[in-house]
C-alpha cells in the first residue's frame, strides 16, 4: 500500500501564511470581547442579538487553536 501525499490548496496556504502573522492572543481577546458585548446586549434586553454575538466566542477560540497548530506544526 502506497503512502499518498496530501497538500493544501493555494487558498488555504495563503490564509495560513497571513493568519500566522497574527499573535495567537488576538483570537482569545476577540472571544472575550464577544462575550462582553453579549453580556452588555443582554443587560440592554436585546436577547436575540446577545445570543447571536455570544455564539461568536467558540469560532474565535477554534480559529485561535487552528492558528496555533499551524504555527507549531507548520503547513505544507
Amino acid at each position: 500500500m502506497t503512502d499518498l501525499q496530501h497538500s493544501e490548496g493555494k487558498v488555504a496556504k495563503t490564509i495560513e501564511q497571513q493568519t500566522a502573522k497574527l499573535p495567537s492572543d488576538v483570537f482569545l481577546w476577540a472571544a472575550l470581547a464577544s462575550m462582553g458585548v453579549s453580556l452588555t446586549l443582554k443587560i440592554m434586553r436585546k436577547k436575540h442579538t446577545a445570543l447571536f454575538v455570544g455564539q461568536w466566542a467558540a469560532p474565535f477560540l477554534l480559529l485561535g487553536v487552528y492558528n496555533k497548530i499551524v504555527k507549531v506544526e507548520g503547513h505544507d
